[in-house]
């Protein structure tokens, strides 16, 4: 009779064996558990675009330096090439200092370039559709400057107007140009400039 012992211990080692196999076929859960896991639950959520938000509005031209891509202080030739359209305006004989202002616009006081010495000196605005460098309008009150300003706004005296005055910041180390508001008797701005020295300072313009 053949002895038993051999079928015996193979049948141990394959139960043993089983037995070994059975935590690796548990690591293996969770890849059964992710790929049954719905994907949606498993990524970030993704904002939501609010569609029905204003765009933003278009950024001033106005500058200490000048307006858009005039510089102060360029030639009037420059300046021309620089504004790329048409320009109204043209010097007097016998005078070196004339305004040009945009075709589109009905009353050169609204808004219009200073050329003095063949050079661009200073732009002139009587209009809120433009924004002054630091955020000044025509139609704002003296307070909502200083609010804006603070103590670099300096009051003096208006020339003409009783009880009005004039606002200037100098740019500081920006440029050697200064703005300026003009405000009347009610306390309410009804233009302002930016300009060179001492042309920014002509009350009257070029007259």
């Amino acid at each position: 009779m053949k002895s038993m012992l051999p079928i015996v211990m193979v049948a141990a080692l394959l139960s043993a064996c089983q037995r070994e196999e059975a935590p690796a076929a548990a690591d293996a859960d969770p890849l059964t558990t992710a790929a049954s896991t719905p994907v949606a639950e498993t990524l970030a959520p993704v904002p939501a675009v609010d569609d029905t938000a204003a765009p933003a509005g278009p950024v001033s031209q106005a500058s200490f330096l000048g307006y858009g891509d005039m510089k102060l202080g360029s030639t009037v030739e420059e300046a021309r090439a620089a504004w790329g359209g048409e320009l109204n305006g043209a010097p007097m004989e016998g005078t070196t200092c004339h305004y040009l202002w945009p075709k589109w616009i009905s009353r050169p006081a609204d808004f219009a370039f200073m050329m003095e010495e063949g050079k661009f000196v200073r732009y002139d605005v009587g209009t809120d559709k433009e924004t002054a460098p630091g955020g000044g309008k025509v139609g704002m009150s003296v307070e909502e400057l200083q609010k804006l300003y603070g103590g670099a706004l300096k009051g003096t005296p208006h020339k003409y107007v009783q009880g009005g005055q004039y606002l200037s910041i100098d740019a500081g180390d920006v440029a050697p140009t200064k703005l300026i508001f003009e405000a009347d008797a009610a306390g309410k701005v009804t233009s302002w400039r930016v300009g060179l020295s001492p042309q920014v300072e002509y009350v009257e313009g070029c007259s």
